[in-house]
């Protein structure tokens, strides 16, 4: 029996992408931004589409598409487009990726961990979670730090908070920086600013920075000051009141009467 001939789609998509291609970057061009670049290639994209259909050449591509999306499935999850790498975290909490060296968390140094790159940004993942974020850089032998990932490192030493490399270039809001000056000239500064660190990173940088402000405006700026306006600005709220149906009401209001607990003693007093 003979076999019939199969046409295959997939030869005719990959030539279409490569005509594209060389309409869209012949020549190549070359944008300051990539905001730039995407403007431009809509721009052209447009242009494209209003040629006529190759097989229907009394329609223009846009209006072919137009009608063909009808049939197409509707996209219900977002294109997640990234070169993927697996690298090893190395003992200084960094991992390398087109010659520029990026943090991430210091739990994480010395395993291997997924580097996801996209046009944008860099993203690492470990045990199905992403583990740290970053802009991506198009240079060379930079070094791209986010300083919360060597906290746990502070713990252990809190001097490098003057001088380590991850620290001195800290984009920290205005009253944190003042509060911080202030309190590392204080005995035992590193470590009392520290814990503030530590707390903030369980709460969040903003009550930090509140709490920061309110100690500025008193006359005594310490870290148990600080520490102390932080915990009133995270602690619960009042109780809301609930509203008691009348039927749940107490008509009589129970009075307090201590010589009770005195008879309960005298009866298990009795029982042993």
């Amino acid at each position: 029996m003979a076999e019939g001939r199969v046409s295959r789609p997939n030869g005719q998509v990959e030539n279409q992408v490569g005509n594209i291609r060389e309409w869209l970057f012949t020549p190549l061009a070359r944008f300051a931004s990539f905001e730039a670049l995407n403007e431009w290639l809509a721009t052209r994209c447009r242009e494209l589409a209003a040629r006529k259909h190759p097989i229907t050449p009394e329609q223009s591509i846009a209006a072919c598409f137009i009608t063909e999306q009808l049939a197409l499935r509707r996209i219900t999850a977002a294109f997640d487009g990234y070169v993927e790498h697996m690298l090893r975290v190395s003992s200084t909490c960094l991992v390398v990726l087109d010659r520029n060296r990026y943090s991430v968390p210091a739990a994480f140094a010395g395993r291997a961990v997924s580097v996801r790159s996209t046009a944008t940004e860099v993203r690492v993942v470990a045990d199905g979670a992403v583990i740290a974020e970053h802009a991506r850089r198009f240079g060379r032998d930079q070094l791209i730090c986010d300083p919360w990932h060597y906290l746990p490192i502070l713990e252990r030493k809190p001097g490098a908070l003057r001088n380590g490399v991850p620290f001195l270039d800290w984009d920290l809001p205005t009253s944190i920086r003042q509060v911080r000056d202030r309190i590392l000239k204080q005995p035992k500064g590193d470590r009392a600013f520290v814990e503030l660190l530590m707390m903030a990173r369980d709460v969040g940088l903003e009550v930090l920075e509140v709490a920061c402000e309110l100690v500025l405006d008193g006359t005594v700026v310490s870290a148990p000051i600080v520490m102390n306006e932080m915990r009133r600005l995270v602690a619960p709220g009042l109780p809301i009141m609930l509203n008691v149906p009348d039927m749940l009401k107490l008509h009589i209001e129970p009075l307090a009467d201590c010589g009770r607990y005195d008879h309960l003693r005298e009866v298990s007093h009795v029982l042993h």
